[in-house]
């Protein structure tokens, strides 16, 4: 194996053990808010409300997963789905308040652990870290999108 093909090896097994502690750290920050429900009312903040086909297709997942998903957040009183402003056929999903508390409360905690992980990083390393994920990311968007390190906000 040449050095790049060392590096994405290593890359793949990191990646593999920071998905499987991404997974298991979302349930001790909230027992009831697994990590697949945590990104979707995040996406729904970002975005002011979606469609449940958007949500399927912002995350690459299967229709009937997303909807058993809504089902289950719906049911824990978290989103709630209104009619769209401009077609009154089309359902959209929004926050409740109870959704949008829990989601602040999650977002603080995983902030910590993110803080206490990264704290010894010098800054330069943190901006660089954010840059490469951010490409990273945005290589499996698809075409058209591109992010790079000087993306990362700054300070200064």
């Amino acid at each position: 194996m040449n050095t790049a093909d060392v590096a994405i090896e290593t890359i793949h097994r990191e990646m593999t053990a920071f998905a499987r502690r991404a997974r298991a750290s979302a349930g001790r920050l909230h027992a009831e808010l697994a990590l697949v429900s945590y990104t979707l009312l995040g996406h729904l903040e970002e975005s002011g409300g979606c469609r449940a086909t958007d949500l399927a297709a912002h995350y690459a997942l299967d229709k009937s997963t997303v909807s058993r998903q809504v089902s289950a957040l719906e049911g824990a009183g978290l989103i709630e789905r209104r009619p769209d402003r401009k077609d009154q056929r089309v359902q959209v999903l929004h926050l409740t308040s109870a959704g949008t508390e829990i989601l602040a409360q999650v977002t603080a905690s995983r902030r910590v652990a993110f803080h206490e992980r990264l704290a010894g990083w010098p800054e330069e390393d943190l901006r660089r870290f954010a840059g490469y994920l951010l490409r990273y990311n945005a290589a499996g968007a698809g075409p058209g999108v591109t992010a790079l390190a000087d993306d990362v906000p700054t300070d200064g």
